[in-house]
């Protein structure tokens, strides 16, 4: 097995599923640790983790035997995988936090962090982050970005990553800069600045950088950490073959849960509405509960697309600080099972990282494979397992990702 990764969400994990899949190589995404038997033929494998909702002490709990159980598959590498917009605070996801439980696994080697991801314009200069809102938008740095600086769980107040990482670790962080990247010897370069860190964070622009970072990544260190590019870049280095992945034939109707508050989904919600989509609110905690599950059966029933949310964009009334993301995903993932059951369909999303890892856990689902290319970031999957989950066609999608029409893509109305 080549890799190995634990998603700390699970529309990340799905992000890390597609990068690798695209590239060739044959990738199950699991809900829990696999056994090691069992996965003859499996290029890589990953783990749908919860990490970036917990505190450092739950992260010590939860990923030492994970990172353990991944090792045990003895992969060659062994990915922590982060969002790119390296969503995560002292008390909350801490990054720094995983490094050190993962030096703690796998030896005390410098990590490599890779948290930039061209293909979702997020780029990282200089160690600092930038990220588009919307894969249509202008690019931000981070700290001025208008849903990340005012992220509900994490706001990232501070764009210069190796001060943001300073604040959760006590681990040194070197820097290998785009010059770096960009010079005949970066590897003595590499060799020489990552020497007595604990950290090497590494900068990337575009695609012509994929392959020297995958060159870098695959010179021995067991654990590195990062977004989706880490994959891109591995198998750009390593030649892999890619496979084309078809556009979702059309389905007939299309069920949507959605606990996001960003902009982005906000808009791609209004521009589904408009194409004919029907909208169901949902109040956080089960106030209406039955009355919304009454009417989503209602309209799946007359052949309906429908938007059951939470959440319409950071200005919505029924956002409620006092809530956490376990109250709006359990409401979610209660809701989805229950339309399941009166009323079966073949495809549906889930919106949101935070919603999607309650959603997911919650389902049945035992593991899942990409099945068709929508936009980067959010492949359609075929769930694997029990109960009105298995067979169904799924999207996990993050709040950021994906055009205005996401939706009608993901219906197979839009190309």
């Amino acid at each position: 097995m080549r890799l190995a990764f634990y998603g700390d969400d699970f529309t990340g994990s799905t992000d890390a599923m597609e990068s690798l899949s695209l590239a060739g190589l044959r990738t199950r995404l699991f809900l829990a640790p696999p056994e090691p038997g069992g996965l003859e033929g499996i290029d890589a494998v990953g783990v749908a983790g919860g990490s970036r909702a917990m505190t450092p002490e739950q992260m010590e709990a939860c990923l030492t035997p994970a990172l353990e159980s991944l090792r045990a598959l003895s992969p060659g590498i062994v990915h922590y995988k982060i969002c790119s917009t390296f969503d995560s605070s002292p008390t909350r996801g801490s990054i720094g936090r995983a490094i050190e439980i993962g030096r703690a696994v796998f030896g005390d080697h410098p990590v490599p962090v890779l948290a930039g991801a061209p293909g979702l314009g997020r780029y990282c200069a200089f160690g600092n982050l930038f990220a588009r809102s919307g894969l249509d938008s202008p690019i931000y740095r981070l700290d001025r970005h208008p849903t990340m600086s005012r992220h509900p769980v994490t706001p990232m107040h501070e764009a210069d990553l190796r001060v943001h990482l300073a604040a959760q670790t006590k681990l040194s962080a070197a820097l290998v800069d785009v010059l770096d990247l960009e010079s005949a010897d970066v590897e003595s370069r590499y060799d020489a600045k990552s020497a007595g860190h604990g950290i090497v964070l590494l900068d990337v622009l575009g695609g012509a950088h994929l392959p020297i970072l995958g060159r870098l990544l695959d010179r021995g260190a067991p654990f590195v950490v990062g977004s989706s590019c880490v994959g891109y870049a591995l198998t750009s280095h390593w030649g892999a073959v890619p496979r084309a992945y078809p556009l979702p034939e059309p389905a007939a109707q299309v069920l949507v849960v959605s606990g996001s508050c960003s902009p982005v989904s906000n808009r791609q919600t209004e521009y589904a509405l408009q194409a004919g989509f029907d909208e169901v609110p949902l109040a956080p905690g089960r106030r209406d509960f039955e009355a919304a599950l009454t009417d989503t059966v209602r309209l799946l029933r007359a052949g309906r697309s429908v938007i059951a949310n939470t959440c319409r964009g950071p200005e919505d009334p029924r956002l409620d600080p006092s809530l956490d993301g376990h109250e709006i995903g359990n409401t979610l993932a209660a809701f989805l099972n229950a339309v399941l059951a009166a009323q079966p369909v073949k495809r549906a999303v889930v919106v949101g990282g935070d919603t999607s890892a309650f959603v997911g856990s919650r389902m049945g689902i035992e593991s899942l494979e990409m099945i068709a290319r929508i936009e980067p970031g959010g492949p359609l999957c075929l769930a694997h397992g029990s109960g009105p989950a298995d067979g169904l066609e799924i999207v996990f999608k993050g709040g950021q990702v994906g055009s205005i029409d996401y939706l009608e893509r993901v219906k197979g109305t839009t190309r």
